[in-house]
């Protein structure tokens, strides 16, 4: 479904125009909302720290361009760690469209993550040769481990397990056939000083839109995110032709 109606070009062509007083006028009523928004946000960030934690107890081995890694040395020396979970089945001569779109925008990010206690990487099931040669395709620089072999897609529901009926995705238990053979999603995990691992939040579906920066500025455009379907636009990076920004 679309995110909001798509507006013809008629109607933009024909948008309500005003005086400047009066923009400025309907520009504050609107500023009243988002200013309300904002605040509703920042209740709503509170309530995601408050949130009870799950102590991490299974051991996992991730293939790394460094060799095999745990969780724990994952997260790099830092406390926090947000894992992506990247849609790229082991069969696949590719990593997913919007996945891809999402992963864009987190090399900017690491520029900061890092010096403020926050490792961030992706996770895939494919093996790890697959996933650095797309990584080189695409040009980040972002680490990204392979947990092909272990359960650590199935135990954060980022996968659907081999002969499932059902699975559990986005908290609700649905038919394993409409759940598809992978799932994208983060979470977020903490190490305390005695080196225990907690898995403290996980989001899936629209929850991840809070990564992508790409759709925070679109909806600030008149056309907004301009899809009839939720990011039908939206190809690989080295994809896009010369029509697509019309």
């Amino acid at each position: 479904m679309p995110i909001a109606p798509i507006p013809t070009e008629g109607e933009l062509q024909n948008h309500r125009v005003v005086s400047a007083r009066e923009w400025l006028a309907a520009r504050r009523e609107l500023l009243a909302q988002e200013k309300e928004v904002t605040g509703m946000i920042d209740r709503l960030s509170e309530k995601r720290r408050a949130l009870p934690w799950v102590r991490v107890e299974k051991d996992y081995a991730f293939a790394t361009s460094e060799g095999k890694k745990s969780l724990a040395d994952l997260f790099c020396g830092r406390s926090q760690l947000i894992v992506y979970h990247f849609m790229f089945g082991p069969e696949w001569d590719q990593g997913c469209d919007g996945c891809s779109f999402l992963s864009d925008h987190f090399d900017g990010a690491n520029l900061h993550l890092p010096h403020h206690d926050v490792t961030l990487l992706a996770v895939s099931r494919a093996p790890l040769g697959k996933l650095l040669r797309f990584r080189q395709r695409m040009g980040w620089r972002f680490e990204w481990v392979s947990s092909e072999g272990t359960d650590f897609n199935e135990d954060f529901h980022a996968s659907t397990p081999p002969g499932a009926t059902t699975v559990l995705y986005n908290f609700e238990e649905i038919n394993a056939s409409d759940a598809g053979e992978e799932h994208h999603g983060i979470s977020v995990f903490y190490k305390n000083d005695r080196g225990e691992i907690f898995h403290t939040y996980s989001a899936y579906s629209r929850g991840v839109d809070i990564l992508c920066g790409t759709h925070n500025l679109l909806d600030l455009t008149p056309k907004g995110r301009n899809e009839r379907s939720t990011m039908d636009w939206v190809r690989l990076h080295d994809q896009y032709d010369n029509e697509s920004n019309k």
